[in-house]
């Protein structure tokens, strides 16, 4: 069911023993949004425990400086969070918790999201989908729990919204996220050093993965579409994590004149994940929604189980459809 602010705060108040939960190839939106509700649960007495598939990248562990124990992976995740009260933060959908921690989807008691596509599939659900970050959801409810705003907890708020909106270049950027944003700098959110580490620092891995990227750049449609492909040869080659693929995934984009630009990235397992972004008029989730994925509108994603060229195909072939559909073409 859904529930109003002032219901989750009257629910937290209840609990004592709590686990947040973070989605699966973890961003600064889910980490952020997780752990300044964490800190904030425990300012108010909780026992409180973070739970996440994947590890956490080097980059976010500033984030975890308050509880370093959350960095920790439990060997038996589900064990750990027997009998405790589950919270899913910015997971649109229960798959994207990882295999590890699926045996939870039927168990979560309270997801607090901002997807516009999304499964519901926690007991009690909060979502805005017009909020640009699940951390401007979290510092709503963080206000109305009377909890005090920390530089640390300003600093996971900061990192939320600045990481979801491209350090507040993206079309989802609103006023709301910018007046955050501000706030959390007054509440001593050390803004120009995560700026510095979101998006001015790269490692030598993906400045060499994004060399090998760009050689297989497409440009369909006169060049309103960009393509770039990243296999696995490539990742090898370059030395680079799957921290360093997120890093690039945007430079199809940011070509001139493009509307949408996806990466097609292969995975370990086989098959392609999908990383689609967009400029205005363009929905990339309603393009990703074909293929049974979803996202935002700036920003979507799906995958394939298919050869490459096929996934190409299909993909393009998708935003051809969208844009004779909107006048584009």
């Amino acid at each position: 069911m859904t529930a109003s602010l002032n219901n989750i705060v009257a629910l937290l108040t209840q609990q004592e023993n709590v686990t947040v939960i973070s989605h699966r190839s973890p961003d600064g939106d889910t980490l952020g949004s997780a752990v300044a509700l964490g800190l904030a649960l425990r300012q108010a007495g909780k026992d409180v425990d973070f739970l996440c598939h994947d590890q956490i990248p080097q980059k976010f562990h500033y984030l975890f400086a308050p509880a370093p124990e959350w960095l920790k992976r439990k060997e038996d995740p589900i064990a750990a969070a027997k009998g405790r009260f589950l919270i899913a933060v910015d997971v649109a959908d229960p798959k994207l918790m990882g295999d590890s921690l699926q045996a939870l989807s039927d168990q979560i008691d309270l997801c607090i999201d901002h997807h516009k596509m999304s499964v519901e599939f926690a007991k009690v659900t909060y979502r805005e989908a017009d909020s640009a970050a699940t951390g401007e959801i979290i510092y709503t409810l963080l206000c109305q729990m009377g909890t005090t705003i920390t530089p640390e907890i300003a600093g996971c708020i900061y990192t939320a919204v600045s990481t979801d909106t491209g350090c507040f270049k993206y079309v989802n950027t609103t006023p709301r996220t910018l007046r955050i944003a501000a706030d959390m700098v007054e509440s001593g959110a050390p803004a120009s050093d995560i700026n510095r580490w979101m998006f001015d620092t790269i490692t030598r891995g993906r400045l060499e993965l994004q060399k090998l990227a760009l050689e297989t750049l497409e440009y369909p449609y006169d060049g309103r579409c960009v393509t770039m492909v990243i296999s696995r040869e490539m990742m090898k080659q370059a030395g680079a994590s799957g921290e360093d693929v997120e890093g690039i995934n945007g430079i199809p984009r940011q070509i001139d004149g493009a509307l949408v630009g996806i990466t097609i990235r292969e995975k370990k397992s086989g098959g392609y994940k999908i990383s689609m972004r967009s400029q205005p008029p363009v929905d990339s989730s309603a393009i990703c929604a074909v293929f049974g994925g979803g996202g935002h509108v700036g920003a979507a994603g799906c995958t394939f189980d298919e050869p490459l060229e096929c996934v190409k195909e299909k993909l393009v072939k998708a935003v051809g459809d969208y844009f004779t559909a909107h006048g584009i073409l």
